[in-house]
């Protein structure tokens, strides 16, 4: 991005900008609720340095007057509670409209959202707060967005909003990159020579919806075609005339009619952001049957006939993929957990296999009574999904327990044989080597590693010497066809493979409709 253009003639040399959003990924397909404990909020000074692009002595700090008042970040989870909703919408409305009576209006506003909200009862939750959002504002503030790559963009969310962008790397190793890059394009638009005009400031945007829908597993930014497509953007970008490109690869585990792919380049030149819109669109579409798993893929028992297989590299890692909480997933599904106690060789303490995890408040507290290395017996897990399996019944002796961990509170392992099953209290993704690691566990030295996830997250990727993606049973299924959406636009691939898209831009600046 590098330094922010000069101000120029008519540009705002220190705006009044906003910050608001609400932040999850929630699968309908899990039996989960995402109520009011599943959020962080953030607000005032505690959300402006959320963002370290916005520290103190940074140069976009000081580009402009900040008002941070409400952001909602919670891990993917099931549909957010209606109330819970209700809530987090009213403090973003009602803030936004107190703070304008008390020091005017916003020049901008940062709309820090994810883009796969579901809201029980709701079918396009971001619309919603979008729709709330600009209500609030009034028509001349520029709204800049940032999205996780795996959200959708609406038409009402498009229409509410002047720049869009996303994450162009999966797994997200760009997520904070992003942000700064929504910060960047609203802050230059408003430095730029229109930066006063309520109307000219506002770039085209060019949007096009791709009828795809894949899960994130196929269409990791490591592996073609999803590679050569998202190294277009950075190109388009530079252009003249151009603003933003985009790519959305659009949430696989919701059954929402917005729920697929979409191209967005937003710029000044109508004509040539419809092309490049048009063009990157095309190419999505025309590879849609290239998109392939990260990873070899198996059943959980093929996984397990290749960890076992002699000569395996070790450690050999299985993403439990089915029940993969980060993408919204319950996280207490036992069904993996199961099968695995009913495999002796890896019961029979001739070679070490972690698991990670199922949480379970009950379990862990009656580990935690029985005290380390203690036998004991107890039942863990399906309080929440239940579908696949019930709660799993473990006989082994207690490992550990553990305190401090402020996502997944107090923690057991429970060591059956060489089998060691990890207990938390509040769900929580295993991404880290440190998360093993303060539990008396040596990720590195294990022979097999089982992990709620689906592509690996970079700290696993490097630890496994091999691994499978494992097509798993749960609330973020891999197999989509299996799920049961019914929701969906007409056309969407591979739920229809007859479909034959016209993939035109639709072209506009807000408040303006046309098409190219």
């Amino acid at each position: 991005m590098g330094p922010l253009p000069a101000v120029a003639d008519g540009g705002l040399a220190a705006p009044r900008i906003g910050i608001a959003g609400i932040s999850i990924e929630s699968s309908t397909f899990s039996p989960h609720v995402s109520g009011d404990e599943a959020f962080t909020i953030r607000t005032g000074a505690d959300l402006l340095g959320y963002y370290p692009f916005l520290d103190e002595g940074r140069e976009l700090r000081a580009a402009a007057r900040w008002t941070p008042m409400y952001h909602g970040r919670s891990l993917p989870g099931g549909a957010v509670a209606a109330e819970t909703y209700a809530r987090m919408k009213s403090a973003i409305v009602d803030g936004i409209r107190d703070s304008i009576r008390t020091d005017g209006a916003f020049d901008g506003f940062f709309f820090d959202i994810h883009g796969a909200m579901s809201v029980i009862g709701m079918t396009d939750a971001e619309g919603d707060l979008a729709t709330a959002v600009r209500a609030a504002l009034g028509p001349d503030t520029l709204i800049s967005t940032s999205m996780d790559l795996h959200g959708n963009v609406s038409e009402v969310l498009r229409d509410q909003v002047d720049l869009l962008t996303c994450y162009r790397m999966a797994p997200h190793e760009d997520w904070m990159n992003t942000k700064e890059r929504a910060v960047w394009n609203l802050l230059t638009r408003l430095r730029g020579p229109h930066g006063a005009d309520p109307v000219l400031r506002r770039p085209f945007t060019a949007w096009v919806p791709v009828p795809v829908l894949l899960p994130g597993e196929k269409t990791s930014t490591r592996l073609e075609p999803a590679a050569g497509l998202y190294a277009e953007l950075p190109r388009i970008e530079a252009m003249d005339g151009v603003v933003d490109a985009s790519i959305w690869i659009g949430y696989a585990w919701a059954d929402e009619p917005r729920c697929q792919a979409y191209v967005v380049v937003t710029g000044d030149d109508r004509e040539l952001i419809a092309q490049e819109a048009e063009r990157i669109a095309r190419r999505f579409w025309e590879a849609r049957a290239d998109f392939v798993f990260v990873a070899p893929t198996a059943t959980l028992d093929g996984a397990l006939d290749r960890a076992l297989a002699p000569g395996a590299a070790r450690p050999y890692l299985i993403s439990d993929s089915g029940d993969n909480p980060t993408a919204g997933g319950a996280g207490d599904v036992t069904w993996t957990a199961t099968e695995l106690l009913a495999h002796p060789e890896l019961t029979d303490g001739t070679r070490t296999t972690l698991v990670a995890s199922i949480f379970d408040a009950d379990a862990v507290q009656a580990a935690r009574e029985a005290g380390i290395g203690e036998m004991v017996t107890l039942t863990a897990g399906a309080r929440i999904d239940d579908g696949p399996s019930g709660p799993v019944e473990i006989t082994g002796r207690v490992f550990s327990i553990t305190d401090g961990d402020p996502d997944a509170g107090p923690q057991a392992v429970i060591a059956v044989g060489g089998l060691h099953l990890i207990i938390t209290t509040r769900r929580k993704p295993f991404h880290h080597l440190d998360d093993f690691r303060m539990l008396g566990l040596d990720p590195e030295a294990a022979d097999i590693v089982v992990v709620k996830i689906g592509y690996l997250e970079p700290e696993l990727y490097d630890l496994a010497a091999d691994w499978t993606l494992a097509l798993t049973p749960g609330g973020v299924d891999q197999d989509l066809l299996r799920l049961g959406h019914h929701n969906l636009a007409s056309g969407v691939y591979p739920f229809d493979t007859a479909g034959n898209p016209p993939l035109t831009a639709h072209v506009s600046r807000r408040e303006e409709t046309s098409a190219c």
